[in-house]
């Protein structure tokens, strides 16, 4: 079963909008999606609209933190009413969030001999979730690096010397916010964590939680890594969902936003969706 359920678009950090990736995924044949963008669910209806015959969920990549890391939660399926406003109203407060990091990241770059806008910053990025990718872009364009993944490299990267960490919610507060507006939620990109061990501890602290999913199946990974996390989706009985993490051209190595599941994978991810396989 093709399936994208963590892709990007303009509305946080891709290139492509919206409709570009929904028309993109529905031409590899994907018939289950969902739009996972940085703390928004802006683009859904669009994606909706966009895709007749495709299961598409609402949903989002939401930031959150434990042991000190940064740690993604995809969200599924969110429904409307109380607790989908409940989420819209917290959601506002991590983009004001967002906005004083983009503001406190140029104070850092001026300090180290690098001037830019902060107010042009945010305005190009009106409308969408702003971050590190932006900053980048305006170093490119200014011509203080020779490229976006040298911006990264030499001043944006975690721990870099232009890096301010984002005040991200913890993951209990945003698996709260997952119950009261009714969505599954899948840990993106296990590896990121850094430590087969974490990840597994994570897991042991929240599944009760609500933390039942695992993306085994990233778009990045070959076999041998996807391994681990396959077995330990069979350990602790864990879904697992798949997605290309899709940027467009901010991330050239990913270049369709589609992942092929295997049959029993996707019947029990339809299961836990509540949806027709």
């Amino acid at each position: 079963m093709r399936v994208e359920l963590h892709c990007h678009s303009t509305h946080s950090d891709g290139s492509l909008s919206a409709g570009d990736v929904a028309r993109a995924a529905l031409s590899r044949g994907v018939r289950l999606f969902c739009l996972t963008d940085h703390d928004t669910i802006a683009g859904y209806e669009e994606t909706r609209d966009l895709l007749p015959g495709v299961r598409v969920l609402r949903g989002l990549e939401l930031s959150c933190r434990e042991y000190g890391r940064t740690v993604h939660l995809l969200f599924y399926d969110v429904e409307d009413g109380p607790g989908l406003e409940t989420l819209t109203r917290r959601l506002g407060r991590v983009m004001d969030d967002r906005r004083r990091r983009i503001e406190a990241i140029v104070a850092r770059l001026r300090e180290l001999g690098v001037s830019l806008d902060a107010d042009a910053i945010l305005e190009g990025a009106r409308g969408r979730t702003p971050g590190r990718p932006d900053v980048a872009k305006a170093l490119y364009a200014a011509g203080a690096v020779n490229s976006l993944r040298d911006a990264f490299h030499r001043y944006l990267r975690d721990g870099g010397p232009a890096d301010v960490p984002l005040d991200r919610l913890d993951v209990g507060e945003g698996l709260a916010l997952a119950r009261a507006c009714g969505a599954r939620v899948s840990l993106a990109h296990p590896h990121t964590l850094g430590s087969p061990s974490l990840v597994r501890d994570l897991f042991v602290r929240h599944r009760a939680h609500g933390l039942t999913g695992i993306e085994a199946r990233y778009g990045r990974y070959a076999q041998v890594e996807r391994l681990p996390w396959l077995r330990l989706a069979d350990e602790l009985g864990l879904v697992v969902t798949g997605g290309s993490d899709f940027h467009g051209d901010l991330m050239p190595d990913v270049t369709l936003p589609v992942i092929d599941l295997p049959s029993p994978d996707a019947r029990r991810l339809c299961e836990w969706l509540g949806v027709a396989a």
